[in-house]
Protein backbone atom coordinates (compact mmCIF):
# COMPACT_ATOMS: atom_id res chain seq x y z
CA UNK A 1 0.00 0.00 0.00
CA UNK A 2 1.39 3.39 -1.02
CA UNK A 3 1.74 6.01 1.71
CA UNK A 4 1.03 9.30 -0.06
CA UNK A 5 1.19 12.63 1.75
CA UNK A 6 -1.48 15.19 0.94
CA UNK A 7 -0.48 18.41 -0.80
CA UNK A 8 0.09 20.93 2.03
CA UNK A 9 0.35 23.96 -0.28
CA UNK A 10 -3.36 24.89 -0.23
CA UNK A 11 -3.29 25.04 3.58
CA UNK A 12 -0.14 27.16 3.63
CA UNK A 13 -1.44 29.47 0.92
CA UNK A 14 -4.78 29.89 2.70
CA UNK A 15 -3.03 30.73 5.99
CA UNK A 16 -0.85 33.26 4.21
CA UNK A 17 -3.76 34.73 2.23
CA UNK A 18 -6.22 35.18 5.07
CA UNK A 19 -3.70 36.73 7.44
CA UNK A 20 -2.31 38.99 4.70
CA UNK A 21 -5.84 40.06 3.73
CA UNK A 22 -6.77 41.07 7.27
CA UNK A 23 -3.56 43.03 7.90
CA UNK A 24 -3.76 44.67 4.49
CA UNK A 25 -7.29 45.91 5.18
CA UNK A 26 -5.74 47.94 8.00
CA UNK A 27 -2.67 49.00 5.97
CA UNK A 28 -4.83 50.13 3.04
CA UNK A 29 -7.09 52.14 5.33
CA UNK A 30 -10.26 50.05 4.87
CA UNK A 31 -10.26 49.04 8.56
CA UNK A 32 -8.96 50.71 11.69
CA UNK A 33 -6.05 49.55 13.78
CA UNK A 34 -8.63 48.35 16.33
CA UNK A 35 -8.73 45.11 14.33
CA UNK A 36 -5.06 44.36 15.01
CA UNK A 37 -5.95 41.89 17.78
CA UNK A 38 -7.67 39.66 15.23
CA UNK A 39 -4.68 39.97 12.89
CA UNK A 40 -2.34 38.90 15.69
CA UNK A 41 -4.52 35.88 16.51
CA UNK A 42 -4.50 34.89 12.83
CA UNK A 43 -0.76 35.55 12.61
CA UNK A 44 -0.06 33.05 15.37
CA UNK A 45 -2.68 30.41 14.54
CA UNK A 46 -3.18 30.40 10.78
CA UNK A 47 -0.56 32.58 9.13
CA UNK A 48 2.19 31.29 11.41
CA UNK A 49 1.37 27.82 12.65
CA UNK A 50 -0.61 26.45 9.69
CA UNK A 51 2.05 27.66 7.26
CA UNK A 52 4.80 26.14 9.37
CA UNK A 53 2.95 22.81 9.44
CA UNK A 54 2.60 23.04 5.65
CA UNK A 55 6.33 23.71 5.38
CA UNK A 56 7.26 20.72 7.52
CA UNK A 57 4.97 18.55 5.40
CA UNK A 58 6.67 19.88 2.25
CA UNK A 59 9.97 18.80 3.83
CA UNK A 60 8.61 15.25 4.14
CA UNK A 61 7.59 15.42 0.48
CA UNK A 62 11.10 16.51 -0.56
CA UNK A 63 9.97 19.95 -1.76
CA UNK A 64 12.73 22.41 -0.80
CA UNK A 65 10.89 25.39 -2.30
CA UNK A 66 7.63 24.69 -0.47
CA UNK A 67 9.40 23.94 2.81
CA UNK A 68 11.43 27.14 2.64
CA UNK A 69 8.50 29.34 1.62
CA UNK A 70 5.97 28.05 4.13
CA UNK A 71 8.33 27.78 7.10
CA UNK A 72 9.81 31.22 6.38
CA UNK A 73 6.51 33.03 5.94
CA UNK A 74 5.08 31.16 8.93
CA UNK A 75 8.00 32.50 10.95
CA UNK A 76 7.37 35.95 9.43
CA UNK A 77 3.86 35.94 10.88
CA UNK A 78 5.08 34.81 14.28
CA UNK A 79 7.75 37.52 14.30
CA UNK A 80 5.23 40.13 13.16
CA UNK A 81 2.78 39.20 15.91
CA UNK A 82 5.51 39.21 18.56
CA UNK A 83 6.78 42.57 17.32
CA UNK A 84 3.35 44.22 17.37
CA UNK A 85 2.46 42.75 20.74
CA UNK A 86 5.69 43.51 22.59
CA UNK A 87 8.04 45.86 20.73
CA UNK A 88 6.06 48.12 18.41
CA UNK A 89 6.42 51.35 20.36
CA UNK A 90 10.14 50.94 21.05
CA UNK A 91 11.48 50.16 17.56
CA UNK A 92 12.53 52.98 15.22
CA UNK A 93 10.53 53.16 11.98
CA UNK A 94 13.75 53.00 9.94
CA UNK A 95 14.57 49.63 11.49
CA UNK A 96 11.05 48.37 10.75
CA UNK A 97 11.68 49.51 7.18
CA UNK A 98 14.80 47.35 7.01
CA UNK A 99 12.82 44.37 8.36
CA UNK A 100 10.25 44.79 5.58
CA UNK A 101 12.88 45.48 2.92
CA UNK A 102 14.82 42.32 3.78
CA UNK A 103 11.62 40.27 3.61
CA UNK A 104 11.30 41.75 0.13
CA UNK A 105 14.83 40.54 -0.68
CA UNK A 106 13.96 37.04 0.54
CA UNK A 107 10.76 37.15 -1.51
CA UNK A 108 12.72 38.26 -4.59
CA UNK A 109 14.97 35.22 -4.54
CA UNK A 110 11.96 32.99 -3.90
CA UNK A 111 10.41 34.63 -6.98
CA UNK A 112 13.48 33.72 -9.01
CA UNK A 113 13.08 30.11 -7.88
CA UNK A 114 9.32 30.27 -8.64
CA UNK A 115 10.05 31.12 -12.29
CA UNK A 116 10.19 27.34 -12.84
CA UNK A 117 6.77 26.87 -11.23
CA UNK A 118 3.22 27.84 -12.19
CA UNK A 119 2.27 31.35 -13.29
CA UNK A 120 -0.20 31.94 -10.44
CA UNK A 121 2.56 31.36 -7.88
CA UNK A 122 4.87 33.67 -9.79
CA UNK A 123 2.26 36.44 -9.59
CA UNK A 124 1.93 35.96 -5.83
CA UNK A 125 5.68 36.51 -5.42
CA UNK A 126 5.87 39.45 -7.86
CA UNK A 127 3.17 41.38 -6.03
CA UNK A 128 4.54 40.39 -2.61
CA UNK A 129 8.00 41.81 -3.43
CA UNK A 130 6.36 45.09 -4.43
CA UNK A 131 4.21 45.04 -1.29
CA UNK A 132 7.14 44.56 1.07
CA UNK A 133 9.16 47.29 -0.62
CA UNK A 134 6.27 49.77 -0.62
CA UNK A 135 5.73 49.13 3.09
CA UNK A 136 9.48 49.52 3.73
CA UNK A 137 9.56 52.80 1.82
CA UNK A 138 6.54 53.97 3.81
CA UNK A 139 8.41 53.27 7.06
CA UNK A 140 11.60 54.97 5.85
CA UNK A 141 9.87 58.10 4.58
CA UNK A 142 6.93 58.27 6.96
CA UNK A 143 4.66 58.39 3.91
CA UNK A 144 1.11 57.31 4.67
CA UNK A 145 0.47 57.04 0.92
CA UNK A 146 3.28 54.51 0.38
CA UNK A 147 2.04 52.55 3.37
CA UNK A 148 -1.48 52.60 1.93
CA UNK A 149 -0.24 51.45 -1.49
CA UNK A 150 1.58 48.64 0.32
CA UNK A 151 -1.78 47.72 1.85
CA UNK A 152 -3.34 47.58 -1.62
CA UNK A 153 -0.47 45.38 -2.75
CA UNK A 154 -1.12 43.08 0.22
CA UNK A 155 -4.80 42.80 -0.74
CA UNK A 156 -3.84 41.82 -4.30
CA UNK A 157 -1.26 39.36 -2.97
CA UNK A 158 -3.89 37.80 -0.68
CA UNK A 159 -6.40 37.43 -3.53
CA UNK A 160 -3.78 35.74 -5.71
CA UNK A 161 -2.78 33.37 -2.89
CA UNK A 162 -6.46 32.56 -2.17
CA UNK A 163 -6.98 31.80 -5.86
CA UNK A 164 -3.98 29.47 -6.00
CA UNK A 165 -5.04 27.72 -2.80
CA UNK A 166 -8.56 27.22 -4.16
CA UNK A 167 -7.24 26.05 -7.53
CA UNK A 168 -5.00 23.43 -5.96
CA UNK A 169 -7.82 22.03 -3.80
CA UNK A 170 -10.53 22.19 -6.47
CA UNK A 171 -8.36 20.89 -9.32
CA UNK A 172 -7.07 17.96 -7.27
CA UNK A 173 -10.52 17.09 -5.94
CA UNK A 174 -12.09 17.18 -9.41
CA UNK A 175 -9.16 15.41 -11.06
CA UNK A 176 -8.99 18.06 -13.79
CA UNK A 177 -8.24 21.74 -14.27
CA UNK A 178 -11.23 23.76 -13.10
CA UNK A 179 -9.23 26.86 -12.14
CA UNK A 180 -6.15 27.34 -14.35
CA UNK A 181 -2.87 28.27 -12.68
CA UNK A 182 -0.63 28.56 -15.76
CA UNK A 183 1.66 25.78 -16.81
CA UNK A 184 5.08 25.64 -15.16
CA UNK A 185 8.01 26.77 -17.24
CA UNK A 186 9.67 23.92 -19.16
CA UNK A 187 12.56 22.33 -17.30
Amino acid sequence: MENKLANPAPLGLAGFALTTWMLSLINAGFASGDGMGMVLALAFAFGGTAQFVAGVTELKRGNTFGMTAFCAYGAFWWSFALFVQFLHGSTPAAFVGWYLFMWGVFTLYMLIAALKLNRALQLVFVVLVITFWLLAAGEWTGSASLHQFGGYGGLITALLAFYLSAAEVINETHGRVVLPIGAPAPR
